[in-house]
C-alpha cells in the first residue's frame, strides 16, 4: 500500500472509531472554553465517559486572548487549587493580593491536555444545531460540521446521545435558547427563561457564575459564561477563576446525581 494511503486510512479509521465510541456517553458539552475543560477531566478521572464539540478549529475558548490580546490573564486564590491540578503554573500580582497572573496561552494549552490526557474526547470544528428530547428531558445533541452550517449547505446532521448535557457556550448560552425555542420548556429560572448578561462589576460576575452553574432543565446543565447568561450574572473580563470553579462546580453536580446514560 502506498504511504499516502496508508496515512489517509489511518486517520479516517481511527476518528472513525473515537467518533463511534462517542455517540452514547455519560455527558456531552458544548464549547470547549475553561469551564468545561475543566469539568471535562474531573467527570472522566470520576468515571463518566465525556466528550466536547466546539464548533472552531481550535479548543480554549476565550482564554488565548487574555486581556485585549496582552496574553495575560488572572485568577484569584480560590481556585489555584484547579490550576494546580492541571501543572498550570501562576505567579503573584504585585500589590494585588489574592490574585495571580498567568500566561493565556499556557493556560488554554494545559486546560486542553490536561482534559484530553485524561481521557476526554474533543471533537472541534463541529456545531451543535438541535438537541435530543425524550421523554421531557433533554437526551443528547444533533451536530454537523461547522463549515457545513456557516455555508448553508443542505446536510442531514448525525446525533450524539448523553445521559447529561452541559452548555459551556459562553455568552450567547446557544443550547439553552435551542432547548427554549424547539422544545418551548421553561428553564429553573425567575421567568422561566433566560435573563441575560449584565455588564462588567468583576467581583459580582466571579460569584454569580460560580452561583449560578445548576441543571436548568432535565438532563441540562449550563456552566461558565453561559451559565451567567441565564440568570442574569455580572461580566468579570480576563479573570478567570470563576470560569474554572464553575467547571468543577458541574462536574460535582453530575457526579454526585449519577447521570450516566
Amino acid at each position: 500500500m502506498a504511504s499516502e494511503n496508508i496515512i489517509s486510512k489511518a486517520i479516517v479509521q481511527t476518528y472513525s472509531e473515537k467518533l463511534t465510541d462517542s455517540l452514547n456517553v455519560d455527558v456531552a458539552l458544548v464549547g470547549a472554553g475553561p469551564s468545561a475543560l475543566v469539568a471535562s477531566r474531573y467527570l472522566t478521572e470520576a468515571g463518566f465517559k465525556t466528550a466536547i464539540f466546539e464548533s472552531r478549529l481550535a479548543p480554549g475558548g476565550g482564554v488565548w486572548g487574555g486581556g485585549m490580546c496582552f496574553n495575560e490573564l488572572i485568577v484569584q486564590d480560590d481556585a489555584l487549587d484547579i490550576l494546580n491540578h492541571f501543572g498550570i503554573s501562576h505567579r503573584p500580582v504585585k500589590d494585588g493580593e489574592g490574585y495571580h497572573t498567568i500566561d493565556s496561552v499556557e493556560m488554554a494549552s494545559g486546560l486542553i491536555f490536561g482534559a484530553v490526557h485524561a481521557g476526554v474526547r474533543i471533537f472541534n470544528s463541529v456545531k451543535v444545531e438541535d438537541v435530543v428530547f425524550h421523554d421531557n428531558r433533554v437526551a443528547g445533541l444533533v451536530i454537523n460540521w461547522s463549515p457545513v452550517l456557516k455555508l448553508g449547505l443542505f446536510v442531514d446532521p448525525l446525533t450524539i446521545l448523553a445521559g447529561a448535557v452541559v452548555d459551556a457556550t459562553g455568552h450567547p448560552s446557544t443550547v439553552t435558547n435551542l432547548v427554549i425555542s424547539k422544545a418551548q420548556i421553561k428553564l429553573s429560572t425567575p421567568t422561566g427563561g433566560i435573563l441575560g448578561e449584565h455588564p462588567m462589576w468583576v467581583d459580582h460576575g466571579e460569584v454569580s457564575c460560580v452561583e449560578s452553574t445548576a441543571e436548568y432543565y432535565p438532563g441540562l446543565y449550563a456552566c461558565g459564561m453561559a451559565a451567567n447568561n441565564i440568570m442574569g450574572g455580572y461580566r468579570m473580563g480576563p479573570i478567570f477563576g470563576g470560569m474554572l470553579k464553575s467547571g468543577k462546580k458541574v462536574a460535582d453536580l453530575i457526579i454526585a446525581a449519577g447521570k450516566r446514560k
